[in-house]
């Protein structure tokens, strides 16, 4: 593919990751170089649910089935998602495809083997929504340590109780705090640098992460696993899902936390062991638990910790900033623009 050949460009965007925001983006990188465009907007996240799982394909977290996009596959040489199933059966149907971005953090929904064996490139978007979930992250944990939903609930439902204003109900504030960040990526950085200006003391525990001196510089220590686990008084999950790291805070973790102590799960819900995170919670072993993904997702609307009054809780919806929508496309086009320039991506999926 030279940088002055007809080029044709295939965005299939949704409700959140919107077309119009990745060809905006697009245009702006490739400027005048001639490109068409086609568009197909999937009904997620409003009337269409992601599927999680299928033993039957090698990839994850998207929405419809390969086969419904193998007509719009046809002749594009440059496809741009965010949720479309794309496996090896898709290049079949894909003669001109060269390059796919996929805006996400992961490239999950991608078969990213059989792309390199069809000389197709992948780049997606690390980071994309890091400062949004790591924002989110510590509005969950001050939400839930002092009671905003609960005293939000109690307003509306012409209540004004004071029972919040009760030494026993009042929350610690996050100053007086060492929170345990698991998993010491994009987000886990993010979120340590908020809770540190905070004045909160900060241990972090990540295999694959060094400190910097800007960490050390806020204090900011490392430790193992299970000191942290120990050490914490609130703990926030901020891992990929690995087979080392699915399960990874069960019944045994929760057991040797702090009593009093807290739990945040922005990331995904297989992390977590969500039945003795339950007990923990209903037996005060545990003071509670800010919650926006779950295992399963949807959690049942009749699960025994939808009805614990010590969690705040919400629809997975961390990482749904409009920020995020724009600095991923952005990062999309510009690995676009670099690559039909014949120059190394910045952000090549691994």
């Amino acid at each position: 593919m030279t940088e002055n050949a007809p080029l044709r460009v295939g965005i299939i965007g949704d409700g959140f990751m919107n077309p119009g925001f990745f060809r905006k983006a697009l245009e702006e990188k490739l400027g005048d170089r001639g490109a068409t465009y086609k568009e197909m907007e999937l009904g997620w996240p409003l009337s269409v649910k992601s599927t999680k799982k299928d033993p039957n394909l090698t990839i994850g977290e998207f929405v419809g089935r390969p086969e419904d996009y193998f007509e719009f596959l046809s002749d594009i040489d440059v496809l741009v998602t965010h949720l479309a199933p794309i496996t090896a059966d898709s290049f079949g149907h894909a003669p001109r495809l060269k390059i796919i971005g996929v805006s996400r953090g992961g490239p999950i929904n991608i078969d990213c083997v059989a792309a390199a064996k069809h000389g197709v490139t992948v780049v997606n978007a690390p980071g994309r929504n890091a400062s949004a979930v790591a924002e989110f992250t510590i509005a969950s944990l001050l939400a839930e340590t002092r009671n905003l939903v609960r005293g939000h609930l109690n307003v509306i439902g012409g209540e004004f109780k004071r029972e919040f204003y009760h030494i026993d109900h009042v929350g610690p504030e996050l100053c007086e705090l060492t929170i345990g960040i698991v998993g010491y990526g994009d987000i886990g950085m993010r979120v340590a640098r908020l809770a540190a200006a905070f004045g909160a003391r900060i241990i972090v525990s990540d295999p694959f992460k060094q400190l910097t001196d800007e960490d050390r510089a806020l204090g900011i220590e490392k430790v193992e696993l299970d000191d942290l686990i120990s050490t914490a008084d609130v703990i926030t999950l901020h891992p990929r899902v690995t087979p080392q790291t699915r399960g990874m805070i069960g019944r045994a973790q929760i057991e040797r936390m702090k009593r009093g102590a807290y739990i945040v799960n922005t990331t995904r819900g297989e992390v977590l062991d969500y039945e003795a995170l339950y007990d923990a919670l209903k037996s005060g072993h545990l003071s509670g638990a800010a919650l926006d993904t779950f295992n399963p997702e949807p959690p049942p609307a009749d699960w025994p910790l939808l009805k614990l009054p010590n969690v705040t809780l919400s629809p997975h919806i961390a990482g749904a900033s409009r920020y995020s929508v724009t600095k991923a496309a952005a990062m999309i086009a510009e690995d676009v623009r670099r690559l039909l320039q014949g120059h190394e991506p910045l952000f090549p999926a691994r």
